[in-house]
This record gives C-alpha cells, structure tokens and sequence, in this order.
C-alpha cells in the first residue's frame, strides 16, 4: 500500500510540473503568474514528501529549493498592484 502511494505522489507532483510547464511553453500561462506557480509549489512540494519518502535526498534538496522559489514569489506578489501581477516579464 505504501508503495502505491508513494508512486500516487510522485505521478500528481509529475504531472502538476508537467501542466505548468506545458502551459507556459504554449503561452497560455507565464512564468509569474500564480497559476503556474502554485502548480509549480505544489508539484515540486509533492515531489519533495516522495523524495523525502524514498530517502532521494539531493532530489529532495531540489524540490524543496524549487518549491520554495515559487512560494517566495507567490508572497512577494501580494506586495505588487495587480496590473503587474499578470505582464510577461521581458
């Protein structure tokens, strides 16, 4: 049971990378909009406990650092006026 979901983690965590990724690269979303950063916390955040889980360290060293990243700058926004919030950088 365990190993089901520790795999369950690491597929959602995946897959949740994968979406923002996929997402920015066809312009639906950038790179600081809060979509694609809190589908990149949460994802490197699931990757991070299954790291964690399996004894992965430098990987979850990676994912913690990665997860971080974006929720600093998911914080860091609230001190922004919404119009910017939401421009491409360039």
């Amino acid at each position: 049971m365990f190993d089901v979901f520790s795999e369950a983690i690491a597929y959602l965590g995946m897959a949740s990378i994968l979406l923002a990724f996929l997402l920015e690269t066809r312009n639906v979303l950038h790179s600081k909009q809060a979509t694609y950063l809190w589908l990149m916390a949460f994802g490197s955040g699931l990757l991070a406990v299954r790291a964690f889980l399996i004894s992965e360290w430098a990987f979850l060293v990676l994912e913690v650092v990665w997860c971080g990243a974006a929720l600093a700058v998911l914080v860091s926004r609230e001190n922004i006026p919404s119009k910017e919030q939401n421009e491409p950088s360039s």
